[in-house]
Protein backbone atom coordinates (compact mmCIF):
# COMPACT_ATOMS: atom_id res chain seq x y z
CA UNK A 1 0.00 0.00 0.00
CA UNK A 2 1.84 3.27 -1.12
CA UNK A 3 0.38 6.58 0.56
CA UNK A 4 -0.50 9.87 -1.49
CA UNK A 5 2.47 12.05 0.23
CA UNK A 6 4.46 12.85 2.92
CA UNK A 7 2.79 13.51 6.16
CA UNK A 8 3.87 15.25 8.69
CA UNK A 9 3.23 14.63 12.35
CA UNK A 10 4.04 14.20 16.10
CA UNK A 11 5.11 11.79 18.37
CA UNK A 12 2.25 12.02 20.84
CA UNK A 13 -0.68 14.66 21.68
CA UNK A 14 1.14 18.01 20.83
CA UNK A 15 2.04 19.98 23.91
CA UNK A 16 -0.07 22.85 22.92
CA UNK A 17 -3.13 20.64 22.85
CA UNK A 18 -5.73 22.42 25.48
CA UNK A 19 -6.23 18.33 27.06
CA UNK A 20 -4.15 15.33 26.87
CA UNK A 21 -6.22 13.07 25.31
CA UNK A 22 -5.63 11.31 22.12
CA UNK A 23 -9.08 13.19 20.25
CA UNK A 24 -8.24 16.86 21.31
CA UNK A 25 -4.71 15.87 20.22
CA UNK A 26 -5.99 15.09 16.66
CA UNK A 27 -8.50 18.01 16.61
CA UNK A 28 -5.14 20.71 17.42
CA UNK A 29 -2.78 18.69 14.85
CA UNK A 30 -5.76 19.77 12.31
CA UNK A 31 -5.36 23.26 13.91
CA UNK A 32 -1.98 23.15 13.54
CA UNK A 33 -2.35 22.42 9.97
CA UNK A 34 -0.15 19.10 10.32
CA UNK A 35 -1.44 15.49 8.75
CA UNK A 36 -0.43 12.14 11.24
CA UNK A 37 0.06 12.13 14.70
CA UNK A 38 1.62 9.14 16.36
CA UNK A 39 -0.02 7.74 19.91
CA UNK A 40 2.53 7.42 22.07
CA UNK A 41 1.72 4.51 24.34
CA UNK A 42 5.35 4.50 25.67
CA UNK A 43 4.00 3.23 29.09
CA UNK A 44 1.24 1.05 28.50
CA UNK A 45 -1.63 0.30 26.41
CA UNK A 46 -4.52 1.74 27.90
CA UNK A 47 -7.11 2.18 25.53
CA UNK A 48 -10.89 0.37 25.61
CA UNK A 49 -12.56 -0.56 22.38
CA UNK A 50 -15.25 2.37 23.14
CA UNK A 51 -12.47 5.03 23.57
CA UNK A 52 -10.58 3.66 20.50
CA UNK A 53 -13.43 3.52 17.97
CA UNK A 54 -14.02 7.21 18.98
CA UNK A 55 -10.35 8.29 18.31
CA UNK A 56 -10.73 6.54 14.78
CA UNK A 57 -14.18 8.86 14.36
CA UNK A 58 -11.99 11.77 14.93
CA UNK A 59 -9.50 11.07 13.30
CA UNK A 60 -11.02 10.43 9.80
CA UNK A 61 -13.54 13.71 10.83
CA UNK A 62 -9.98 15.52 11.17
CA UNK A 63 -8.03 13.61 8.06
CA UNK A 64 -5.28 13.08 10.32
CA UNK A 65 -3.40 10.06 10.19
CA UNK A 66 -2.42 7.95 12.83
CA UNK A 67 0.06 5.37 14.17
CA UNK A 68 1.26 3.72 17.57
CA UNK A 69 4.01 3.91 19.42
CA UNK A 70 4.14 0.57 21.86
CA UNK A 71 5.40 0.57 25.02
CA UNK A 72 9.77 0.99 26.01
CA UNK A 73 10.04 -1.54 27.69
CA UNK A 74 10.12 -4.28 24.84
CA UNK A 75 13.12 -6.80 24.92
CA UNK A 76 12.17 -10.17 22.92
CA UNK A 77 16.41 -10.89 23.73
CA UNK A 78 15.81 -10.95 27.55
CA UNK A 79 17.50 -14.23 29.41
CA UNK A 80 14.24 -13.82 31.08
CA UNK A 81 11.24 -15.93 29.64
CA UNK A 82 8.21 -13.46 31.42
CA UNK A 83 9.82 -10.52 29.98
CA UNK A 84 9.94 -12.15 26.86
CA UNK A 85 6.09 -12.86 27.43
CA UNK A 86 5.14 -9.38 28.21
CA UNK A 87 7.35 -7.82 25.65
CA UNK A 88 4.81 -10.22 23.37
CA UNK A 89 1.65 -8.88 24.96
CA UNK A 90 2.94 -5.45 24.84
CA UNK A 91 3.45 -5.35 20.94
CA UNK A 92 0.30 -7.36 20.47
CA UNK A 93 -1.75 -5.21 22.63
CA UNK A 94 -0.58 -2.07 20.85
CA UNK A 95 -0.97 -3.79 17.63
CA UNK A 96 -4.99 -4.05 18.44
CA UNK A 97 -5.94 -1.26 20.07
CA UNK A 98 -3.85 0.78 17.45
CA UNK A 99 -5.60 -1.44 14.74
CA UNK A 100 -9.17 -0.06 15.91
CA UNK A 101 -8.14 3.38 16.22
CA UNK A 102 -7.31 3.18 12.80
CA UNK A 103 -3.36 3.04 13.15
CA UNK A 104 -1.32 0.68 10.92
CA UNK A 105 1.49 1.30 11.65
CA UNK A 106 2.92 -0.39 14.94
CA UNK A 107 6.66 0.56 16.28
CA UNK A 108 8.95 -0.71 18.66
CA UNK A 109 12.12 -1.36 19.85
CA UNK A 110 12.71 -4.76 19.09
CA UNK A 111 15.24 -6.00 21.67
CA UNK A 112 18.67 -5.37 23.32
CA UNK A 113 21.77 -7.67 22.52
CA UNK A 114 22.96 -8.23 25.83
CA UNK A 115 26.21 -10.51 25.31
CA UNK A 116 24.31 -12.09 22.45
CA UNK A 117 25.58 -12.48 19.10
CA UNK A 118 24.03 -9.89 16.97
CA UNK A 119 23.15 -13.18 14.70
CA UNK A 120 21.53 -15.09 17.37
CA UNK A 121 19.75 -12.20 18.83
CA UNK A 122 17.99 -11.46 15.04
CA UNK A 123 17.13 -14.90 15.11
CA UNK A 124 15.19 -14.54 17.68
CA UNK A 125 13.67 -11.54 17.45
CA UNK A 126 12.66 -12.78 13.87
CA UNK A 127 10.54 -16.47 15.33
CA UNK A 128 8.74 -13.67 17.40
CA UNK A 129 7.92 -11.72 14.93
CA UNK A 130 6.61 -14.49 12.60
CA UNK A 131 4.81 -15.10 15.49
CA UNK A 132 2.95 -12.19 16.07
CA UNK A 133 2.25 -11.29 12.85
CA UNK A 134 0.23 -14.77 12.56
CA UNK A 135 -1.54 -14.03 15.79
CA UNK A 136 -2.73 -10.20 14.29
CA UNK A 137 -3.66 -11.82 10.73
CA UNK A 138 -5.67 -14.95 12.53
CA UNK A 139 -7.95 -12.00 14.39
CA UNK A 140 -8.37 -9.82 10.75
CA UNK A 141 -5.89 -7.43 12.05
CA UNK A 142 -3.29 -6.03 9.16
CA UNK A 143 -1.17 -3.41 11.43
CA UNK A 144 2.68 -3.38 9.79
CA UNK A 145 4.84 -4.46 13.36
CA UNK A 146 7.85 -1.87 12.43
CA UNK A 147 10.91 -2.40 14.59
CA UNK A 148 12.85 1.15 14.67
CA UNK A 149 16.36 2.07 13.59
CA UNK A 150 17.96 2.17 17.38
CA UNK A 151 20.16 4.94 18.64
CA UNK A 152 22.48 2.82 20.96
CA UNK A 153 25.16 0.31 20.35
CA UNK A 154 23.62 -1.84 22.94
CA UNK A 155 20.54 -1.92 21.03
CA UNK A 156 19.13 -4.42 18.40
CA UNK A 157 17.83 -2.38 15.44
CA UNK A 158 20.68 -1.48 12.74
CA UNK A 159 19.00 -0.52 9.40
CA UNK A 160 21.01 -3.66 7.51
CA UNK A 161 18.43 -5.78 10.20
CA UNK A 162 15.70 -4.34 10.04
CA UNK A 163 15.96 -4.79 6.13
CA UNK A 164 16.43 -8.21 6.46
CA UNK A 165 13.57 -8.63 8.38
CA UNK A 166 11.46 -7.30 6.19
CA UNK A 167 12.57 -9.16 3.88
CA UNK A 168 11.92 -12.71 5.14
CA UNK A 169 8.69 -11.59 7.39
CA UNK A 170 5.95 -10.55 5.65
CA UNK A 171 3.79 -8.13 7.74
CA UNK A 172 7.02 -6.51 8.70
CA UNK A 173 8.58 -3.23 7.80
CA UNK A 174 11.40 -0.80 9.08
CA UNK A 175 10.49 2.40 10.91
CA UNK A 176 13.52 4.66 9.75
CA UNK A 177 14.62 6.89 12.62
CA UNK A 178 17.37 9.24 11.03
CA UNK A 179 18.59 10.62 14.15
CA UNK A 180 19.07 7.63 16.07
CA UNK A 181 21.02 6.04 12.86
CA UNK A 182 23.06 9.17 13.12
CA UNK A 183 23.24 8.95 17.11
CA UNK A 184 24.43 5.24 16.87
CA UNK A 185 27.11 6.03 14.27
CA UNK A 186 27.72 10.07 14.48
CA UNK A 187 27.62 8.94 10.52
CA UNK A 188 24.40 9.52 8.72
CA UNK A 189 24.65 13.32 8.38
CA UNK A 190 24.84 14.30 5.12
CA UNK A 191 22.40 13.85 1.46
CA UNK A 192 24.93 11.59 0.15
CA UNK A 193 24.46 9.13 3.26
CA UNK A 194 20.98 9.70 3.70
CA UNK A 195 20.62 8.71 0.06
CA UNK A 196 22.80 5.74 0.54
CA UNK A 197 20.29 5.03 3.10
CA UNK A 198 17.09 5.24 1.18
CA UNK A 199 18.82 3.50 -1.88
CA UNK A 200 19.53 0.50 0.93
CA UNK A 201 15.69 0.52 1.45
CA UNK A 202 14.87 0.42 -2.13
CA UNK A 203 17.19 -2.19 -3.42
CA UNK A 204 15.99 -4.45 -0.19
CA UNK A 205 12.39 -3.94 -0.32
CA UNK A 206 11.54 -2.40 -3.61
CA UNK A 207 10.17 1.49 -4.55
CA UNK A 208 6.62 0.24 -2.79
CA UNK A 209 8.81 0.54 0.55
CA UNK A 210 9.96 4.24 -0.11
CA UNK A 211 6.15 5.04 -0.90
CA UNK A 212 5.30 3.48 2.54
CA UNK A 213 7.63 4.61 5.19
CA UNK A 214 7.44 5.74 8.56
CA UNK A 215 10.03 7.82 9.62
CA UNK A 216 11.36 9.64 13.01
CA UNK A 217 13.22 12.68 12.73
CA UNK A 218 14.02 15.32 15.36
CA UNK A 219 17.39 16.67 16.63
CA UNK A 220 19.72 14.57 18.85
CA UNK A 221 22.43 14.63 21.57
CA UNK A 222 24.66 11.39 21.48
CA UNK A 223 28.22 10.10 22.69
CA UNK A 224 30.30 7.68 22.30
CA UNK A 225 28.28 5.00 22.88
CA UNK A 226 25.16 6.55 20.96
CA UNK A 227 21.67 8.33 21.17
CA UNK A 228 21.36 10.45 24.92
CA UNK A 229 18.55 12.50 24.37
CA UNK A 230 16.65 13.76 22.03
CA UNK A 231 16.78 17.84 21.52
CA UNK A 232 14.94 20.54 19.91
CA UNK A 233 16.27 21.10 15.66
CA UNK A 234 17.75 24.40 16.38
CA UNK A 235 20.10 23.32 19.48
CA UNK A 236 20.94 19.49 17.32
CA UNK A 237 23.53 18.86 14.55
CA UNK A 238 20.94 17.20 12.77
CA UNK A 239 21.24 18.37 8.67
CA UNK A 240 17.12 18.06 8.10
CA UNK A 241 17.20 19.65 5.53
CA UNK A 242 19.49 17.26 3.65
CA UNK A 243 17.41 14.78 5.09
CA UNK A 244 13.94 16.23 3.65
CA UNK A 245 16.06 16.93 0.40
CA UNK A 246 16.85 13.18 -0.19
CA UNK A 247 13.64 11.98 0.82
CA UNK A 248 11.98 14.50 -2.11
CA UNK A 249 14.39 13.06 -4.59
CA UNK A 250 13.70 9.79 -4.04
CA UNK A 251 9.57 10.46 -3.98
CA UNK A 252 9.25 8.83 -0.51
CA UNK A 253 5.85 8.65 0.84
CA UNK A 254 4.08 8.13 4.21
CA UNK A 255 4.24 9.28 7.49
CA UNK A 256 7.48 11.49 9.46
CA UNK A 257 6.99 11.86 12.83
CA UNK A 258 9.10 14.30 14.77
CA UNK A 259 10.25 13.32 18.27
CA UNK A 260 11.80 17.21 19.67
CA UNK A 261 10.57 17.92 22.98
CA UNK A 262 8.56 20.60 21.35
CA UNK A 263 7.16 17.98 18.65
CA UNK A 264 4.75 20.84 17.33
CA UNK A 265 7.13 23.78 16.37
CA UNK A 266 10.16 20.97 14.66
CA UNK A 267 7.12 19.33 12.60
CA UNK A 268 6.00 22.76 11.71
CA UNK A 269 9.28 23.95 10.28
CA UNK A 270 10.26 20.69 8.77
CA UNK A 271 6.57 20.43 6.76
CA UNK A 272 7.49 24.01 5.71
CA UNK A 273 10.70 23.43 4.71
CA UNK A 274 9.85 20.59 3.05
CA UNK A 275 7.21 22.39 0.93
CA UNK A 276 9.83 24.89 0.12
CA UNK A 277 11.76 22.41 -1.58
CA UNK A 278 8.57 20.89 -3.28
CA UNK A 279 8.33 24.33 -4.34
CA UNK A 280 11.73 25.07 -6.29
CA UNK A 281 11.11 21.94 -8.40
CA UNK A 282 7.66 23.33 -9.89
Amino acid sequence: MSMESLLFGTAGVPSSSPKPDSRTGIARIKELGLDCMELAWVRRVSMGEKTAYKVRQKAEECQVALSVHAPYYINLNSAEADKVEASRKRILRAAQAGWLCGARNIVFHAAFYHSDPPELVYERVREHLVELIQELRAEGNDAILRPETTGKQSQFGTLEELLALSREVEGVAPCVDFAHLHARTGANNSYKEFAAILSSIEKALGQAALEDMHIHLSGIEYGPKGEKEHTMLAEADMRYVEVLQALKDFGVKGLLICESPDQETDALIMQKAYRQLQDRQI
